[in-house]
Parts: C-alpha cells; sequence; structure tokens
C-alpha cells in the first residue's frame, strides 16, 4: 500500500511513538514528498506560522554529541518555551504511569532500576539512533492561538511521515538546548524551537518498540 493509497484511518490508528530506528536514511525524494504534504495542514488565516529545519548527517550527529554530553554533565536546560503542562493528577495520572509502565516494561527495566531508567531517558537525546530529527519553531512574538496552528501542523508532519513507512516521536526534550539548534542549523535568534521529532525507518528488534498503549473510548 502507498502513500496515496493508505487512509486516514489506517494511517491515524498505526500512527505511534517510535523508539529504535534502522541505519537507513530516508531517500531525499520521500522526504520532500512527506513535507510537501504536512504544508497542507490549517493555520488562522493561512500564516503558515510553522518554521521546520530538518538535521541529517554530519549535522545530526553534532546535534547528538552536544545534547548527550550537556545532558550527562547535568549542564542546565533553556528552553525558549518554558512546559506548563501542570501537575498531572487524577485519571491523568494514571495513564501517565500505565503508558511509563507499558514502556519500562518491554524493555526490562523494574520501577526501582534508577540507572536503567536514566539510560532510557539519555535515549531521547540519542534522537534513539534515527538518521533524522525535524526541529519545529516559531516566532517569539507568537502566543497560544498560534502555537495551535504548529500543533495541527506537526500532527499533519507525522501522519505524512507514517502514510510514506517512516516511523517517528515527537520529543519535548528537543527544546532543552536551542542554542545550539539555532547554531548548527542557522536559525535566527527570533525563532523558538517548539519541539523536536526524530524519525527513519523503524527497527522492529528494538525492545522499546514492541510498547502498546490503547485510548480511552469515545463514551469516555
Amino acid at each position: 500500500m502507498s502513500a496515496e493509497t493508505l487512509s486516514l484511518a489506517d494511517a491515524l490508528r498505526s500512527r505511534r511513538s517510535v523508539r529504535g530506528f534502522l541505519d537507513k536514511p530516508v531517500p531525499e525524494d520521500i522526504l520532500t514528498q512527506i513535507f510537501e504534504l504536512a504544508q497542507l495542514a490549517p493555520s488562522n488565516c493561512n500564516i503558515q506560522p510553522w518554521k521546520v529545519f530538518v538535521a541529517s548527517g554530519e549535522v545530526r550527529d553534532e546535534l547528538r554529541r552536544r545534547m548527550v554530553e550537556k545532558v550527562t554533565a547535568g549542564v542546565p536546560m533553556e528552553p525558549d518555551i518554558e512546559p506548563h503542562a501542570g501537575k498531572f493528577s487524577g485519571v491523568y495520572r494514571q495513564r501517565q504511569v500505565d503508558c511509563a509502565v507499558e514502556l519500562y516494561n518491554n524493555m526490562g527495566i523494574d520501577r526501582d532500576d534508577k540507572p536503567g531508567r536514566m539510560r532510557a531517558q539519555l535515549r531521547n537525546f540519542e534522537l534513539f539512533d534515527a538518521p533524522h530529527v525535524v526541529f519545529i519553531g516559531m516566532e517569539r512574538e507568537f502566543g497560544p492561538t498560534v502555537a495551535l496552528d504548529v500543533g495541527m501542523y506537526i500532527q499533519s508532519l507525522m501522519l505524512a511521515m507514517t502514510a510514506h513507512g517512516v516511523g517517528s516521536c515527537a520529543q519535548g526534550s528537543m527544546r532543552y538546548y536551542p542554542d545550539d539548534v539555532r547554531e548548527m542549523l542557522g536559525i535566527p535568534s527570533s525563532t523558538a524551537i517548539v519541539l523536536g521529532i526524530s524519525f527513519g525507518y523503524e527497527d522492529p528488534d528494538v525492545a522499546a518498540n514492541k510498547a502498546r498503549v490503547d485510548r480511552v473510548p469515545v463514551s469516555d
């Protein structure tokens, strides 16, 4: 089944966070098709506020090296956009815990295995070995209304990747060291880094990729 024949329903059902990739770059023509498709995302007054920067090859390698080095050394994180998710409690906290249990169980990491958990967290900054990472940004002057547009672009992009057989993992952790991202990719200081998405072809042998989570029924 090709990207043109895969249904939207199938793409929505099969898209999930991939946390282990093959050492196999996505061909340039496929990248172009994916990003052209994502560009059709809706936006307020058609302003198309998303700024999109893909790192591959040596640039990707250097960004990964810098982030891993900083996290390992305990260098303070300085995100452009501070996370304000609030405190998860009640059913929201339970869903968060259930998700973590499913992931760590598949990875063979026990609840009290602190070194194992630290290693699992570091995998984020290793990009899960993905050959590509795309950083999504927007102008600093924009607020929550425009950020909603950027969020719709991100969903469209990941569905476009799914349709082309490309796995992805959206990562808030990719906004933690934005100055390095801007320096390596030539991004102006006026652009805030919202998040990053590691992507490529899934490695089915990675234990983390066996994790599956469900969604609550519509009746809830």
